[in-house]
């Protein structure tokens, strides 16, 4: 059987396996699209789960009243049972994914009044799964367009209230409020270290102190746009700020690393041309991820450019956390050259250490948070999936309470200022130490 008309089926399982429940009331408008296959929307619902489902402006290309529109609609289906769905297509048992009886029909165009071009359903959806909203459109060479609107939630409490927040991502405000204050607690505790330390402090440290603000300042947002989002299915505005936040954080973070990574400041009070290429790789290419990722969450995955933006943020993000890594061996590689000249190997040594330490933690925290943190995602279950972002968040104070403790401001810092004595005896471990692999 020829497989190409089904790409855009296969194209949506790989769509369905990316754990992301948008969750907020979300319109779509899709205008003289062809494709079979348009997800729209996922959603993990418990066993009072409700769909409302609105579209308007609907229009097809071709109006013969001898088309079987009934193969023209909308439907719930979970994961698995979208696997089995693309076999029976393969295998010729049904030509359109309306026609299985493994998916939940919410509504199908022959249902449609003859004068009109709009509806307006509800759907009660009690068999608690993870569940993603699709349009198919089973007629060859016909293109539709309509406006549709979705909201998806769950009935919680006696009083029945609505929760627009996927089950498994209800807790999301809490756990982001959480962390945030314990950002903010950080951000007090770093001033304080400066006030204390002030003598030995250097621009690199207020560097710090910035970016673990604003990561708190990014938490709270996100928490109060998830919170929003849980009550009444829209951000109301705090999505703006929550991106604005995130773009500050993310372009400072990586800055930080590369600055850490080249020693400015405490080591050397400028930058090489090279490292400052580095940084004019690097920022530019966190715009372009933060952009990706507000096209991302905005559009969402009915947008034919969906995918496509997808795979830049994918991208980019590799290409920004392997950038960032060449300061830091260019750290190293300076530092061991350094030593076999300058008389100094004890001081070098503990550098050399300090740095390969934090080369080797910086590759465990980009693995952790992208590529153990998204297997996560992938293998949890629909009612666990705050446990990812928890695991992320908890490798990410990880990571930051690191590098705030090696790298703190200290009058007799064991990095900067070591005992003669020990002199010879470093100067043999350089000599007899293996090449460091990076």
């Amino acid at each position: 059987m020829d497989l190409s008309p089904r790409l855009p089926s296969i194209l949506l399982i790989l769509l369905l396996t990316i754990t992301t429940s948008f969750a907020e009331i979300r319109k779509s408008e899709i205008r003289s699209d062809d494709r079979p296959i348009i997800p729209l929307d996922e959603f993990g619902f418990t066993h009072t789960g409700r769909l409302e489902l609105d579209a308007s402006k609907i229009s097809l290309s071709n109006t013969n009243p001898d088309l079987d529109i009934s193969k023209v609609g909308f439907f719930l289906c979970t994961r698995d049972a979208w696997v089995h769905v693309i076999q029976q297509l393969e295998e010729e048992e049904i030509t359109c994914a309306l026609q299985s009886d493994l998916v939940k029909h919410v509504f199908t165009f022959n249902k449609l009044n003859n004068k009109n071009n709009s509806f307006s359903t509800v759907f009660t959806e009690n068999d608690a799964d993870q569940y993603s909203l699709v349009f198919a459109n089973c007629l060859r060479d016909v293109k539709v367009s309509m406006d549709v609107r979705s909201a998806m939630y769950n009935l919680e409490g006696k009083n029945g209230g609505r929760d627009y927040l996927s089950a498994g991502r209800t807790v999301l405000p809490k756990v982001y409020f959480l962390f945030s204050v314990i950002y903010f607690s950080l951000a007090a505790t770093w001033i304080y270290v400066l006030f204390k330390k002030r003598r030995t402090v250097f621009a690199i440290h207020f560097f710090m102190l910035g970016v673990v603000v604003l990561k708190a300042l990014n938490l709270l947002c996100e928490a109060e746009d998830k919170s929003y989002i849980k009550k009444t299915g829209s951000g109301h505005g705090w999505d703006v700020l929550f991106y604005i936040f995130s773009f500050l954080k993310g372009i400072t973070l990586f800055t930080l690393i590369v600055l850490i990574g080249t020693g400015w400041s405490f080591l050397k009070p400028y930058l090489q041309d090279k490292e400052k290429k580095v940084l004019m790789i690097v920022i530019p290419l966190q715009v372009v991820a933060n952009f990706a990722q507000v096209v991302i969450d905005e559009t969402g995955p009915y947008g034919q450019d969906w995918v496509t933006w997808k795979q830049i943020f994918l991208l980019v993000d590799v290409v920004c956390c392997c950038a960032v890594l060449f300061p830091i061996v260019w750290s190293i590689k300076n530092l061991r050259e350094a030593a076999k000249t300058d008389g100094k190997a004890a001081v070098n040594l503990v550098k050399l250490t300090l740095f390969r330490h934090y080369y080797i933690v910086v590759i465990c925290y980009i693995y952790f948070t992208r590529v153990v943190v998204y297997a996560l995602e992938t293998i949890t279950s629909y009612k666990y999936m705050w446990t990812s972002v928890v695991a992320s968040e908890l490798a990410t104070l990880a990571f930051y309470l690191f590098t705030g403790y090696k790298f703190r401001p200290e009058v007799h810092n064991p990095y900067f200022v070591v005992d003669d004595d020990e002199e010879e005896a470093a100067a043999e471990a350089l000599k007899l130490e293996d090449e460091f692999e990076l």
